[in-house]
């Protein structure tokens, strides 16, 4: 699993979403890294992870980038956030601080939540995927700029670097909506023990404002939510999520 490091000091994680790679993360990293000590993943099937075949599953996932890497603020966008928000429950000697930018305990509407996405969508997602592979990523982020004032720039940059550092692996990518379909750690949120921010935008398609202010409530942190903003804020907003980054790592004790 490729994992870049640039900056010095206190160690920062950042992780990023479905049928990306870490070079989404290019400007918010070296904002970072004037004072820290930054790690960018590239999760196993995507990017310069693209040959990794391990298990694309929550646990295991966590449990390599622990291994790997030295405790950290756990950064994670989307589906990176739900691998955060896992590690914060489960790997807390790891995780000294969780920021999750669009990032939700559960992702699909269900039983008391109707804060999240249709399963039908997922599920329409991973039949086209087979179909017709790069239309289906094309509509995907199209559906992830959706709302945000920044929509168009917002997503010429999104398309411009998917395929960066190749094609991700069509078996990562199903792997990845089964987690975004089934996963669901609302009630484990209350086991966070580290400080934590949840950043959002309003506009947000897939993850509603509302989900946020719930886990950020649910967990003991702090919901940030950025007005004009949809599911990528880091690209369009990045003053704001840079600024709601530094706050949380002012709560953080350091090591």
């Amino acid at each position: 699993m490729y994992i870049q490091t640039l900056g010095n000091g206190p160690d920062l994680l950042l992780i990023h979403g479905w049928a990306m790679h870490g070079g989404i993360f290019h400007p918010l990293a070296e904002r970072l890294a004037d004072n820290h000590r930054v790690h960018v993943v590239d999760l196993p099937g995507h990017g310069r992870s693209r040959v990794d075949s391990a298990a694309f599953e929550l646990t295991a996932i966590v449990e390599r980038l622990t291994q790997a890497l030295p405790p950290a603020v756990w950064i994670g966008w989307s589906l990176g956030g739900l691998l955060a928000i896992h590690a914060a429950i489960h790997a807390p000697q790891s995780v000294h601080g969780l920021v999750s930018i669009a990032g939700s305990p559960r992702f699909v509407v269900g039983e008391r939540w109707k804060t999240g996405v249709e399963l039908a969508i997922f599920e329409q997602f991973g039949a086209d995927l087979r179909a017709d592979y790069r239309s289906t990523l094309e509509r995907f982020l199209a559906l992830e700029m959706h709302g945000d004032e920044n929509a168009l720039a917002g997503l010429r940059g999104l398309r411009t670097q998917l395929f960066d550092r190749g094609e991700p692996a069509l078996s990562a990518l199903a792997a990845g909506l089964r987690l975004l379909e089934h996963s669901d750690l609302r009630d484990q949120l209350a086991q966070i023990a580290c400080p934590s921010v949840w950043i959002g935008g309003r506009r947000d398609r897939l993850v509603p404002s509302a989900a946020l202010a719930w886990s950020a409530s649910a967990a003991g942190g702090r919901c940030c939510l950025i007005d004009k903003a949809g599911h990528a804020p880091f690209l369009t907003h990045i003053d704001q999520v840079q600024q709601a980054i530094i706050g949380l790592l002012g709560e953080v004790t350091p090591a």
